[in-house]
C-alpha cells in the first residue's frame, strides 16, 4: 500500500538529511507528492499557538497562529499558503485554527473564502485535504493538493493522512532528541576546551612565578574579575602573550 511506502519513506529521513527540520519537512513534501495517489502537490506546516492558555482553538485573532517552518513541494502552493497565512482565509489555516481535518473538494465550487479561490486557481490548486496533528506543543498541518478538482476522497485519504502525520511526528521527535544530544555533546566539547585551555594558563604561571596550581587558578579569577572577563579568556590571553614572548626569543 502507498501508505506503507511513505511511512518508510519518513522514517528514514532523520538519518539522511542529518537532523535539520526543514529538510525533513521539504523531504516529506516531495515524498507525498511521489507516493500519494493524485497529489499533484504537497504542503507540510509546522505552527506554533501563541495563546496556548485559550482552550478553544477555534477562537481566533490575528498573530495566534504563527508558522514556526513549512515546506511546499511546489512554489506556486508556497505563493498560495503565503496568501491563506497574510489574508487568514484558505483550507490550511483553517485546519490549523479548528483543529480539524479540512477538505476542499473543489475550490471554484467552495464558498468558505470567497477571496482565496481565484489565487488558488492561479497556483494550480483545484482541491485539497489537510490534516493537523499535535506535535508537542506545537501544530503539524499535512496538505494533500491537486490539480483538479473532485479527485481527493476523504474517504480513503483521511485515515491514511493521520498515520503519515504520526510517522512525520515521531520523525520530528526523534530529531528533537538527536539535536538535544548534539547540544549536549557541544557543550561538553566546549567546556573540555575551556578546561584545557585554563588548565595551561595556570602552567604558565605555577612555572612563572612559582604558585600552587590553586593559587595559579585564583589569579587568573582575580584578573577576569577585575577586567569584566571569563576566566577563559583571560587564560587564552595569557597563553597569547606567551606565545608571544617565545616567539621574540
Amino acid at each position: 500500500m502507498w501508505v506503507e511506502r511513505l511511512a518508510r519513506g519518513i522514517g528514514e529521513l532523520a538519518q539522511i538529511v542529518d537532523g535539520a527540520r526543514d529538510r525533513v519537512l521539504d523531504q516529506v513534501s516531495q515524498l507525498m507528492v511521489r507516493h500519494v495517489p493524485e497529489c499533484s502537490a504537497a504542503l507540510v506546516v509546522v505552527w506554533r499557538d501563541t495563546h496556548p492558555e485559550e482552550r478553544d482553538p477555534s477562537v481566533d485573532f490575528k498573530g495566534r497562529h504563527v508558522v514556526v517552518d513549512y515546506a511546499a513541494s511546489h512554489s506556486d502552493l508556497a505563493t498560495a499558503f503565503e496568501y491563506q497565512y497574510e489574508t487568514g482565509q484558505g483550507p490550511t489555516v483553517q485546519a490549523v485554527r479548528e483543529r480539524h481535518t479540512v477538505v476542499v473538494a473543489d475550490i471554484l465550487r467552495d464558498e468558505r473564502w470567497p477571496e482565496y479561490p481565484s489565487m488558488a486557481v492561479q497556483c494550480g490548486d483545484h482541491s485539497s485535504i489537510t490534516y493537523p496533528c499535535d506535535l508537542d506543543g506545537e501544530i503539524l498541518t499535512l496538505g494533500v493538493h491537486s490539480c483538479r478538482g473532485n479527485r481527493l476522497s476523504p474517504d480513503t485519504m483521511v485515515l491514511p493522512l493521520a498515520m503519515l502525520a504520526e510517522h512525520v511526528v515521531t520523525t520530528l521527535r526523534s530529531l528533537g532528541r538527536d539535536a538535544d544530544a548534539l547540544r549536549e555533546a557541544v557543550h561538553m566539547r566546549r567546556a573540555m576546551s575551556a578546561r584545557t585551555v585554563i588548565d595551561q594558563a595556570k602552567g604558565i604561571l605555577m612555572h612563572a612565578r612559582g604558585l600552587t596550581s590553586q593559587q595559579a587558578f585564583e589569579e587568573l579569577r582575580k584578573v577576569a574579575q577585575r577586567n569584566g572577563m571569563k576566566v577563559t579568556d583571560v587564560a587564552q590571553q595569557l597563553m597569547a602573550e606567551q606565545a608571544l614572548n617565545n616567539g621574540r626569543r
